[in-house]
């Protein structure tokens, strides 16, 4: 069966999906494309294999002929269209963030427990990357045994003016937010954030770069560098240390350059380079779960989880002080709550 996609959102990530679902996953055709900017809707339609252009999201989600949505809009718009795509029943992949507030998304996990079925995936690609699967993969094996320590680093070769001193944690860490809980199989339990000295090539309204100190309920210590103005391209980067050794997150698909006495490997150009796989398989495993009938992937809890991290992060960052994360007890919808240590041995 082919499920017919409507889109709501045609910027860049959502003009990638539209390409990605329409031309290189199976199982899905993109059938619908919603924009406030309906030229640009209409461009991306243009591109697919004849995509519909909606009037407005709500109307792209109650046409019949849209088994499913993925909603790419800013933001502050992704509460109303998942909770118009949970009321008429359609499973919808929503982008990060899944809302803005904390509250924002418990509004939506509240009604797809009232639905009785995960019906949202939300798009936190890394739990797809194979380099991201493959550290998972060993932690789980015992290769380490128990965690200690995790090192993060995001960095960015620049950011617009635009970009201001709550992005590192809302738009940039977040993804480290959800990767070190779905990797540790543990919920963050506080977290604090360090301001080094600003780097030169930073706006002056930017505080950047910044340091994370994430702490689970178990006690691993996590240090998040976020560094959006390094200049010399996109790297991502982690390593695990456990009892027994390390794991560290290998350049993907390296290739060692010699020449000229120098010895050196490519730093990829931006976030398309380095996870156009990542959210390739992503979308595949989101369109297996549509055939399959049963959500997968990043949850609707791991979403209100991530952003109840960024609040926590946020007020650490204008307090300077250590910040309890606060959460509200787990739905039994989304499983057992996080394991801890002693649950894994």
């Amino acid at each position: 069966m082919t499920f017919r996609v409507g889109i709501i959102g045609a910027g860049m990530i959502g003009q990638e999906h539209a390409q990605r679902l329409d031309q290189r996953v199976s199982g899905t055709q993109v059938a619908g494309i919603a924009d406030m900017n309906r030229d640009r809707a209409s461009h991306v339609a243009a591109v697919t294999s004849g995509a519909g252009v909606y009037a407005s999201g709500h109307d792209l989600i109650a046409a019949p002929d849209i088994d499913a949505v993925v909603v790419t809009t800013w933001g502050p718009a992704h509460e109303e269209y998942v909770l118009a795509a949970i009321a008429t029943g359609k499973p919808v992949f929503c982008e990060k963030p899944l809302a803005t507030t904390s509250a924002a998304c418990l509004r939506i996990v509240d009604a797809e427990v009232a639905a009785g079925r995960r019906l949202v995936q939300v798009g936190f690609m890394r739990r797809s990357d194979p380099g991201y699967q493959a550290m998972k993969q060993d932690l789980d094996d015992g290769m380490i045994g128990e965690p200690l320590l995790a090192h993060c680093a995001h960095r960015n070769p620049s950011v617009p003016d635009s970009y201001t001193s709550d992005m590192p944690i809302n738009d940039t860490a977040v993804h480290e937010f959800d990767t070190m809980r779905w990797l540790l199989d543990e919920d963050i339990a506080a977290i604090s954030v360090l301001l080094p000295r600003r780097s030169r090539r930073a706006s002056s309204h930017l505080d950047d770069p910044q340091v994370l100190l994430l702490e689970t309920a178990s006690g691993v210590l996590i240090d998040v560098e976020v560094n959006v103005n390094c200049d010399y391209g996109y790297d991502i980067r982690c390593e695990l240390v456990g009892e027994t050794g390390t794991l560290t997150l290998a350049n993907p698909e390296r290739v060692d350059i010699r020449r000229t006495g120098l010895d050196s490997v490519r730093v990829p150009a931006d976030w398309r380079a380095r996870f156009g796989r990542a959210y390739d398989i992503e979308l595949q495993e989101w369109a297996n779960s549509l055939a399959a009938g049963q959500a997968g992937g990043a949850s609707s809890w791991d979403g209100y989880e991530a952003t109840a991290i960024c609040e926590a992060g946020l007020t650490a960052l204008a307090s300077r002080e250590r910040v309890t994360v606060e959460a509200r007890q787990r739905p039994s919808l989304y499983g057992q709550p996080l394991a801890s240590p002693a649950a894994r041995a």
